[in-house]
């Protein structure tokens, strides 16, 4: 009686893989020994030209964005005349602000920038060259012409760590051309810093006091040490008294 894989040629062999009478067979060691291909991965590009260099080199792109559009700019959470602030739970803040900015600005740019750059102890780092600036402009000149050219970087530094509008984005806005310049993000930025330099210029004391209410409304102070305390509190004293 003949075998059933010899009455079918249908049926297929023990290992899965029909037979082709026309293709020579393969050794069984050979098989075994050939590795399988290695799948083959292509990094992705990124693009050098355009919105999405500016948003892969500038913020990261917050979850939902798509990739490639730059993120939209965060408001000042105050303007540069609101000299007392908002009536919210920092107004006692916003006067200290004020008086600081009004009377001892060399204070209020220390504590700004030692705010900033979460350094405890950098206040006098900061404080001193301000000072030295503020006295220099007001013998020299009558008035404080010197310190904005040291002080304007915090203003930049500001904005770039919150991603907050500047001037000039918003007057170009006001006057509908910020696309002329959306495709030349460096000539942008350029216009943005001579502006903050100019708002520092002409407003010095009004942009430190926004400066340090932002600061304290988004940034805790870096002295400010948030562990909790625990209170160790001894035992009473007891006394037993007898029943009878």
């Amino acid at each position: 009686m003949a075998k059933l894989e010899e009455s079918d040629p249908l049926l297929k062999h023990i290992d899965g893989a029909s037979q082709d009478p026309a293709s020579p067979p393969v050794p069984q060691a050979e098989a075994q020994r050939a590795p399988p291909p290695a799948p083959q991965v292509t990094a992705p590009s990124v693009p050098t030209k355009g919105h999405a260099q500016w948003a892969a080199e500038a913020l990261p792109v917050p979850h939902g964005s798509v990739i490639g559009e730059p993120v939209p700019r965060a408001q000042w959470s105050s303007g540069l005349f609101d000299c007392l602030g908002r009536n919210d739970e920092f107004c006692s803040s916003d006067l200290e602000v004020c008086l600081l900015g009004t009377f001892a600005p060399c204070v209020l740019y220390g504590s700004n920038m030692e705010r900033l750059g979460e350094v405890p102890g950098s206040f006098a780092e900061n404080c001193f060259p301000y000072t030295s600036l503020f006295l220099a402009g007001n013998c020299l000149f009558g008035w404080n012409c010197l310190a904005p050219w040291l002080s304007h970087r915090s203003r930049t530094a500001i904005r770039h760590r919150f991603n907050l509008e500047g001037e000039f984005e918003a007057f170009s806005k006001s006057c509908g051309g910020c696309n002329l310049l959306n495709e030349d993000k460096q000539r942008f930025e350029t216009f943005e810093q001579v502006c903050d330099f100019a708002t520092h210029l002409s407003c010095h004391v009004c942009s430190l006091c926004q400066e340090g209410r932002e600061l304290r409304r988004r940034l805790p102070h870096p002295g400010f040490n948030l562990q909790p305390v625990i209170v160790m509190m001894p035992p009473m004293e007891q006394n037993m008294v007898r029943q009878e």
